[in-house]
This record gives C-alpha cells, structure tokens and sequence, in this order.
C-alpha cells in the first residue's frame, strides 16, 4: 500500500464490543480514492481487544491495520503514541464508541484536498442513544461531544475529540507533540482537557479548525452514560476543561489569570445558588442546578490544580495557546 493520506487513530482501554463495532464501521467505508490506514492504540487492554483487531485485520476489509502498545495510561499519551505510530499528512482521531458514516473517510479527504491549509477538521457528532434518554439529559448533548454547527463548512473555535482529524504538520509546529502540558481521560477517569489543549495549541500555532457537516459519525452513548451520577462527573470534568482553556488562552500573567479565574467562580456560584432557590421556591427538579454545579465544582477543581503546580509548569501552561507555535516551542 503506498503512503496513507490518512492515518485512522482508534486509542482504546477494555472496550472489546465496541471497538468491534467501530472496525466494523471502518470495514464499511466506500468511495475513498486515496491511500488511508488504520491503527489501533491499546492502552493496557485485559479484554478481547487484541483478538478483535486480530480477526478484523484477517479479513483485509480495513486497510493496514494494525495494533500498538501504549503502557502509560491515558488517552493524552495513547493520542501521542498513535501519532508518533503513523506517518500520514492528516490523523483522525476516532473513539472507540464511534461509528462512522459509511461515506465519513470519502468525504473526509476530499474536505481535506480542497482546504489543505487547515490545521483540523470535525464534522457532524449524532448522539446514539440506543433507546429514549431520560429527558434531563436534553440540553446537556454537549457534554457527550454532541457537535453540529450547521449544514455548513465554517471555521470554528475548537474541535469535539470523536472524529477530530488533525494536520500533523500543525501539531509539530504547535508543540504539542513534544510536550502535552494537559491529561484526558485516563482508565474510567473523567478528566478532560486534553481535547481543548490540541484543538487551542493548534489553532494558536496559526491553522485554522473547520467544521465539515458531510462527515457523519454517531457516538454510542450506553445507558449508564445518561445517569444524573455520570452527568454530573462528566461535567465536572469539563468544568475542570473550561479552566485550563481560559488558563492556555489567557494573555496576561499567572496572577492575573487567577484573580479573573476567582472573580468569575464567585459570579457563577452565585448564579447556581439563586438557580437552587428558584428551583426550589416553584417545585422544579433540581437536576440542571446539579449539573450547573458540578461544572462550578469542576471549576475549581481546576484552579487548585493550576495553583499547586510547579511554578515553571505553570509559565508553561499560561498563555500557551496565546503564543505562536514557535514560542510554545521554546518554552
């Protein structure tokens, strides 16, 4: 097979069943006139993961893959490791609980031949419910990676990670290949930040970040990731997020982020407090006060990790994704 225009990174941690239904989906694909390959990051799996790669890739119908290790837990060091694996101009990065749209490769690169210059792509994240969500759930999708921004290409602020497809070019010149400064997911730990850290560090070394809406994939959403208890966790996750976006993004100082930082969590508890009086005083459910709060919570949670690092971690991370790819480099 000559050289991939697209390397497909699938970084995984004991989801065998799903990932059997993600390779399926790939098997499926059609259309595509260029070379593209797929590769799966293993991050410790104790399933069956290895023998479902195993009996996908005997049959050929996904082209070139294959399986690699990656010891250090976490989808942040996976995401690099797949990275460093594979040598295509473009990486997709695709979860596990992804199934693409049997056109998504296709259509895909030819976005990708026709805007060369950017520095990633997402396209159109439908959430797969497998059955009614409870109702609390509606107007919380993002928090499930939920992506549509319209039935038009349009350049974006940042990327949701399902279905992230990145220049490496721009991931060399961002930095963030050499040095990630922020974790994701690791095990079934809800961290985050990892996501915003690339999609910011990249757009911030110059590229732009496009939305392709003819590029479909849906993510699987279990039971169990519609309980108010996983809600809850996940937002305070991306409330953990949101900070270190506002800390890579921040122009100014450390001392200054922090004041801003304290300045507006004292605005946004005082607004989920007075969402818990109302809440209470007219006899509504509590739930989206729950979620709002757990995001503050989140917050927080991420400001006391940003004050108790190193001080020169620290520098690093303020203003990151302020400065341009060389400065990052160089820090």
């Amino acid at each position: 097979m000559s050289e991939p225009f697209i390397d497909v990174v699938i970084c995984t941690y004991n989801h065998a069943a799903l990932l059997d239904r993600a390779l399926g989906a790939l098997a499926r694909q059609h259309g595509v006139d260029v070379p593209w390959s797929v590769l799966v990051v293993d991050n410790n799996c104790t399933d069956e993961t290895a023998a479902v790669v195993e009996r996908h890739a005997a049959t050929g119908a996904v082209p070139g893959l294959r399986r690699v290790p990656e010891p250090e837990q976490g989808l942040t060091p996976a995401r690099r490791r797949g990275v460093l694996a594979t040598a295509a101009p473009w990486i997709a990065f695709v979860d596990d609980d992804c199934l693409l749209a049997e056109d998504w490769v296709a259509q895909a690169a030819a976005f990708l031949r026709a805007h060369s210059e950017v520095g990633g792509m997402g396209g159109r994240v439908v959430l797969d419910w497998g059955g009614a969500p409870p109702g609390y759930v509606y107007g919380y999708e993002w928090t499930l990676a939920a992506q549509d921004h319209g039935a038009e290409p349009k350049e974006v602020g940042s990327l949701a990670g399902a279905g992230m497809v990145i220049r490496r070019e721009a991931l060399h010149t961002s930095g963030w290949l050499d040095r990630p400064l922020l974790d994701d997911r690791i095990g079934e730990r809800l961290v985050s930040g990892g996501d915003v850290e690339l999609t910011l560090r990249v757009r911030a070394a110059g590229y732009a970040l496009w939305y392709n809406p003819l590029c479909i994939l849906r993510h699987l959403v279990g039971h169990h990731r519609t309980s108010r208890r996983y809600l809850a966790r996940l937002n305070y996750g991306l409330g953990a997020s949101h900070t270190f976006a506002s800390a890579l993004m921040w122009e100014a100082d450390y001392v200054s982020w922090r004041d801003a930082a304290q300045r507006e969590l004292r605005r946004r508890s005082g607004e989920v407090a007075r969402q818990v009086g109302r809440a209470v005083r007219q006899r509504r459910a509590l739930t989206p006060a729950l979620f709002d709060a757990s995001f503050v919570g989140g917050r927080v949670a991420g400001l006391r990790r940003v004050e108790r690092m190193p001080a020169a971690e620290r520098d690093r991370l303020i203003g990151c994704a302020a400065r341009s790819g060389s400065a990052v480099e160089a820090a």
